[in-house]
């Protein structure tokens, strides 16, 4: 016998899933854009850093989203880990911005950056496999 409720409820599931990695994704193709706009504003004209800052106002968003999908899908730990890494790691981000001058914290400002980046490619990594792997052992 089919229970209906259970099938509903792993279908909605999946399409939570997977709303999590369009947002995951999304947050990456966002933080390359930020990247890009830092080295035009440094090495080419100095008229990007506004959108490098305006990017991040943008886009910071979407970390909240990503939490409450953790909170209405059961995710694996490493997935809930780097989800609330990226939150942790963009709190820094602006923390090492916005208060530099007050203890010149900006020289971890690249260095958070790059971790954020990493975290981020890797949340992508780990919740495309989540959605897509488990999805093909589903329907085999």
């Amino acid at each position: 016998m089919i229970n209906l409720h259970s099938e509903q409820t792993k279908l909605s599931g999946r399409w939570i899933q997977k709303g999590f990695l369009a947002i995951a994704v999304l947050f990456n193709f966002c933080l390359i854009a930020q990247l890009l706009t830092v080295g035009l504003a440094v090495f080419d004209d100095s008229t990007w850093w506004n959108i490098h800052v305006l990017l991040v106002r943008g886009y910071g968003g979407l970390v909240v989203l990503l939490l409450a999908g953790l909170l209405v899908n059961p995710f694996p730990q490493k997935i809930k880990m780097l989800t609330v890494g990226l939150a942790v790691l963009l709190t820094l981000q602006f923390i090492t911005g916005h208060l530099n001058h007050l203890l010149h914290l900006g020289i971890l400002h690249p260095l958070l950056g790059f971790l954020l980046f990493t975290s981020s490619t890797t949340l992508v990594h780990r919740s495309w496999h989540e959605v897509f792997d488990r999805s093909d052992s589903v329907a085999n």
